[in-house]
């Protein structure tokens, strides 16, 4: 008896970008707790097991919807630009591609931390610091640190604009009106003052080891 192995015409009917795309749909609109599979295979008018021909588990969906993410950073073209300020416009443009999605670092930070996905930001930061005159092991740990602090700071910055849409008050804000420009601004001027003290302090460190 001849059995046919091909999946069911239905499964067939979205490819695996269709399905990362309406996963970052989802995670857009809803948010990262409400992206479920069940929720995922409604969009596409599928059933949940029909997910699995594109992705064995979750993990790896967020792993290529973080991949999605990333790869959306705008292209930057360093030129003769030194060390730190290739490093300053890359993390400059990963920091925009993450705030374009709702819960897009916590995405990415998941990610990283299990391993899964093709680690694209963390190449960007390490190609960057190749053009200074570090080891491999400095710049290696430099750019996991550099990494390390611009997924910390967005996922910071992008719930406290979940909580402000929410209309989520502490009673510590409660005596100031919501600015949300100004707020806006306050987490670039940290977030560059972050990175500049990295920068530096990379300086001071690479310059003690010479």
């Amino acid at each position: 008896m001849t059995t046919n192995a091909s999946p069911p015409a239905k499964s067939q009917r979205h490819s695996r970008v269709d399905v990362v795309e309406a996963a970052l749909a989802i995670l857009d609109e809803y948010g990262l707790p409400d992206l479920t599979m069940r929720r995922l295979a409604s969009t596409l008018a599928v059933q949940p097991s029909a997910l699995y021909w594109h992705f064995e588990n979750k993990q790896t969906l967020l792993a290529a919807v973080s991949d999605r993410i990333v790869s959306g950073a705008r292209v930057i073209d360093h030129g003769t630009s030194d060390w730190a300020s290739a490093v300053r416009l890359e993390a400059e443009a990963l920091r925009d591609a993450l705030l374009s999605f709702r819960d897009g670092a916590e995405v990415v930070l998941s990610s990283q931390a299990l391993g899964l996905g093709a680690g694209e930001a963390l190449t960007r930061l390490t190609a960057a610091l190749h053009r200074g005159d570090f080891d491999e092991r400095v710049e290696r740990a430099a750019a996991g640190a550099f990494l390390h602090f611009l997924l910390g700071h967005v996922s910071h910055e992008q719930q406290r604009i979940q909580a402000d849409s929410l209309g989520v008050v502490t009673a510590r804000h409660e005596a100031k009106p919501s600015d949300v420009e100004s707020r806006s601004r306050q987490e670039r001027d940290s977030f560059d003052f972050g990175v500049a003290l990295l920068i530096a302090g990379l300086t001071v460190q690479s310059d003690a080891l010479r």
